[in-house]
């Protein structure tokens, strides 16, 4: 269930700043989950997407009897698109809400963030989106992160990108830790391949006009364009890539693109586009579990979701079930035994097994679990799996 706090807000709570969906203290029957999302600015899209899925997860959950006889409660939290707003977020629903794990951040520089407060106050969060490499290895004990690293993303494309015919490649990135790590991680594996890394331009998470950027990357010898950003700021590089005459092929990384919301936004300036993607909804049949992706999308589709949702949405749904699984195996909504039980767990998730490896220095490894990548294209508006 997702409890909504009625009545006068306090100072306090207008300290940590006002969320678009928050609860009421949960019930003592009940788990509260802590979920950390930019629900608002740069990346809320997206972050809305991953709360929805979580929330069908909880509602399948409770409604199977819940996890050790009590129903599950999201305290689902908005962090604004924003670092500083996602730690005080995190602090809160520790502090205040006593939540004894928690999922999030989003995105890269969002979960960086927020870790110190995991270590902190010693409490675990499953990790659904955030690509940064540095999240796994920088000694953290209480991240556990069921979406691939950027470095990760960029082995798994290796194996197919002969087929790419890439023979010098640029970058435009968002600037920050996932868009600046993404760059590094393909342009070492691009070196190791013999293909040449061209330049490599930045772009800030709300900038609006891209056209100097876009121009250098016009005028250089590349034949390939690789872009890491939110689906948002995407569509606006697509179309005035267009608008300058780009003609390169353009590959996205990154599993946030939602190709079927750029084939509507972005129009035929989508058309011949690749995207690397950890879902695809478009053939259920093709993943791991097909039954569970099945079953996955048509609870989407009835709650009147847009399908272009699923790509980012699929995350809060299998970051929940991990962490329902591993409170199930902890025995109690404790932090640290969820901690020690989250290294047991194996779910079925939708892109594949989720099962925690480790990750960082000895001693302090994170966990990091292995999904599986795909591409798509979109052809005349519609999205075709490639591989």
């Amino acid at each position: 269930m997702v409890k909504l706090k009625s009545g006068i807000l306090t100072s306090a709570a207008c300290a940590f700043g006002l969320s678009l969906a928050v609860a009421l203290p949960a019930a003592a029957q009940d788990i509260s989950i802590g979920v950390n999302m930019p629900l608002t600015g740069a990346f809320a899209a997206s972050g809305n997407f991953v709360a929805d899925g979580a929330k069908i997860a909880v509602e399948e959950i409770n409604a199977k009897g819940g996890v050790l006889g009590k129903k599950l409660n999201l305290i689902i939290e908005d962090n604004k698109s924003n670092p500083t707003e996602a730690a005080a977020v995190a602090e809160k629903l520790i502090v205040r809400d006593k939540v004894p794990v928690m999922l999030g951040a989003w995105g890269s520089s969002l979960t960086l963030a927020v870790m110190p407060k995991l270590m902190q106050y010693n409490v675990p969060m499953v990790v659904e989106t955030s690509s940064s490499s540095k999240i796994t290895l920088q000694g953290n004990p209480y991240v556990f992160r069921i979406s691939a690293p950027s470095s990760l993303e960029a082995q798994n494309f290796a194996k197919v990108i002969d087929g790419f015919k890439i023979k010098k490649a640029d970058f435009l990135v968002v600037n920050n830790d996932w868009g600046r790590g993404t760059a590094s991680d393909f342009s070492a594996m691009f070196k190791d391949k013999g293909i040449q890394v061209g330049a490599v331009e930045t772009m800030d998470q709300g900038a609006q006009d891209l056209s100097a950027q876009l121009a250098k990357i016009k005028a250089s010898d590349s034949d390939t364009l690789i872009v890491t950003t939110a689906v948002e700021q995407l569509t606006l590089v697509l179309k005035q890539a267009q608008s300058l005459g780009l003609n390169k092929q353009i590959i996205t990384t990154g599993g946030s693109q939602s190709p079927d919301q750029l084939a509507e936004q972005a129009g035929t300036a989508a058309n011949g586009t690749y995207h690397l993607l950890f879902f695809t909804p478009w053939s259920p049949e093709a993943t791991p579990y097909p039954d569970r992706a099945k079953a996955f999308v048509e609870a989407w589709k009835k709650k009147g979701y847009p399908m272009a949702g699923l790509t980012e949405s699929f995350r809060g749904y299998d970051g929940i079930n991990v962490i329902a699984a591993a409170i199930t195996k902890a025995g109690a909504a404790d932090p640290a035994k969820i901690t020690e039980a989250l290294w047991k767990v194996e779910v079925p998730g939708l892109n594949g097994k989720i099962v925690f490896a480790k990750a960082g220095p000895e001693g302090r490894e994170s966990g990091q679990s292995s999904p599986a990548t795909y591409i798509v294209k979109i052809v005349n508006g519609k999205v075709e799996v490639v591989h």
